[in-house]
């Protein structure tokens, strides 16, 4: 986590589809105006969670930090939203990089392709019938076949998402860890996934696969028909994530793991 040195004088702002968001950004264009995105010392992204990840994913690698400001129905990865003092809150801030999953998949039909996941990188059945899945780490075989609805590996930054609704630890945002997740498990019942390091190369095998497809969703990117799945940090992606001070994510996960 680090603070920042610039002064915020070219203020860039996106927003979502919903009323609220329209309207604060009308609101905010008028009192510190729009810069371009390209050239912006900041990005406001007015939103919920899913205008969030859209932001950083286009933004990813620009330098650019991204501060986002809640205007949707979802705000776990956004700051309260505010239209006073908004350079003052934006030079107190502190920051926090984040690296995403880069997923690559394999396809029945033998073709490969690759995606980034700031969230995390999902495994779903497609049909009425449980997946079958073989898991390696780092190159060995732990799980020779999880029978299930699906399997996900979620970053920190993810871990309070998807990760946390199908029971999944969630991880400080700084540990260099990775949840490995279990989506209605039928066998083993009682397997609840893993934490790894962030280092770990993940394949997970689709057993089966013409009689039991599964597809593979990286954030919002989707691939039917997978064969295979390899799933790995990406250190040479990055991501700048702006939170109010004293509100920053690791603060807000913490806070997370003792809601009751």
């Amino acid at each position: 986590m680090q603070k920042t040195s610039t002064n915020f004088e070219r203020i860039a702002f996106v927003a979502g589809d919903a009323p609220e968001a329209t309207e604060a950004l009308a609101v905010l264009e008028a009192r510190y105006g729009n810069a371009d995105l390209q050239s912006a010392d900041v990005i406001i992204a007015l939103g919920g969670d899913g205008l969030m990840l859209q932001t950083l994913h286009r933004f990813m690698n620009t330098r650019i930090p991204i501060y986002g400001m809640n205007r949707g129905s979802v705000g776990f990865l956004m700051n309260e939203f505010a239209e006073d003092d908004l350079r003052e809150r934006l030079i107190e801030a502190e920051t926090n990089i984040i690296h995403p999953l880069r997923m690559m998949v394999r396809g029945l039909d033998g073709k490969s392709f690759e995606a980034l996941a700031i969230n995390e990188v999902s495994m779903f059945r497609q049909t009425h019938q449980a997946a079958k899945l073989q898991i390696s780490i780092d190159g060995k075989v732990r799980m020779h076949e999880l029978i299930c609805d699906g399997v996900l590996v979620a970053t920190p930054a993810g871990s309070t998402a998807y990760n946390l609704s199908v029971h999944g630890p969630i991880l400080p945002i700084n540990a260099p860890l990775l949840a490995l997740t279990p989506i209605s498990a039928f066998r083993p019942r009682r397997w609840r996934g893993a934490v790894l390091s962030n280092q770990a190369h993940i394949v997970i095998k689709v057993l089966e696969p013409e009689k039991r497809p599964v597809s593979a969703v990286a954030d919002h990117t989707e691939f039917r028909f997978v064969t295979e799945v390899t799933v790995a940090e990406d250190t040479e992606s990055k991501l700048l994530m702006m939170f109010d001070s004293g509100h920053a994510l690791d603060e807000r996960i913490l806070a997370e793991q003792f809601r009751y």
